[in-house]
């Protein structure tokens, strides 16, 4: 058997050398290179078109969060001027703007009042009667929101580079029928006085002081990324003629210009108890450096979603 295997073994054809090294065979090196260049060309814009999808779709993402806020940001405002009995207009704002509290730190943040009024602030479980009965009582109670911006910003500062709105609130004691003081009023808290000699109830109302104390109330954030633009054409404020647009921009300096915005203003009517609130936010201020925020124009207007909202003030104020 031996034998036999080593007869057919013996008897395969031989193969010379230089035939074996020529079955032997690779990419030359103009080969690869135009392999690379092919992959390039198909890769190249293929990476392009996958980088674009994803910086849009964050772009999108961002939009669609900033329009979700702003609409939450109007509809919380639109609750808190059901309540409103009186809303100050622009000559209102600037007469009282001085008793407003300033916002964080005036030097490093500037605010403006855009949206001030009164309105009667529902107090749940104001009484006790006994027997772990309660009862509910209503006050009169101040409420602004301020249009807020920084005046330097850090990468590492807690809010955007953008606006902000901010809310400041004091309400009145809660007293008893005989007159006891159930609940204290807030500090600074004064409330109007219907019974001064002029003859409008808007001269009246303009001449509100704050109390003796000072403020503890702070100023807080409703809503962060609101537009900050000054420049780049964006949307003139706009009001009917028979209302009057807060805040009016009339200052001049370098604060007064950092507010010559329309991102956050109102037109309040005649009556002063209707008005309709506008809000345009910022969302590619989510995705950008603090430090280098976009600013709006005309090709990226997309991504600066505005809403606005008309209420009525359901309380009125007699002019006696």
């Amino acid at each position: 058997m031996t034998a036999l295997i080593r007869f057919v073994l013996n008897s395969q054809p031989k193969r010379k050398r230089s035939q074996l090294d020529g079955n032997i065979s690779g990419f030359t090196l103009i080969e690869l290179l135009v392999g690379l260049l092919l992959a390039f060309l198909v890769i190249g814009p293929l990476l392009g078109f996958m980088v674009n999808i994803l910086d849009t779709d964050r772009k999108e993402q961002a939009k669609t969060t900033s329009e979700q806020e702003i609409q939450s940001a109007l509809d919380y405002i639109a609750r808190d001027l059901e309540q409103a009995v009186y809303i100050y207009d622009a000559p209102g704002v600037a007469a009282i703007g001085a008793q407003l509290p300033p916002t964080v730190a005036p030097t490093t943040v500037d605010g403006v009042p855009v949206l001030v009024f009164w309105k009667r602030q529902f107090i749940p479980n104001a009484f006790d009667m006994g027997g772990s009965t309660f009862d509910d009582a209503f006050v009169y109670s101040l409420v602004a929101y301020y249009l807020i911006k920084d005046s330097s910003c850090v990468a590492t500062s807690t809010w955007s580079c953008a606006a902000r709105i901010g809310r400041f609130q004091i309400k009145d004691s809660v007293n008893a029928s005989n007159g006891a003081e159930v609940r204290a009023a807030d500090p600074g808290f004064k409330r109007f006085d219907l019974t001064l000699n002029k003859p409008t109830l808007a001269e009246k109302m303009n001449l509100w002081t704050k109390g003796t104390s000072n403020y503890t109330s702070n100023v807080d954030t409703l809503i962060d990324f609101v537009d900050q633009s000054t420049t780049g054409g964006f949307p003139t404020p706009s009001c009917p003629t028979v209302t009057q647009q807060v805040p009016s921009y009339t200052g001049t300096g370098a604060v007064a210009a950092r507010f010559q915005t329309s991102s956050f203003y109102a037109c309040v009517d005649s009556s002063k108890t209707t008005a309709q609130v506008f809000l345009r936010g910022n969302s590619l201020a989510r995705i950008r450096p603090k430090t280098a925020v976009p600013t709006y124009s005309a090709s990226n207007s997309a991504y600066f979603p505005s809403a606005n909202v008309t209420v009525k003030g359901r309380g009125l104020l007699g002019d006696n």
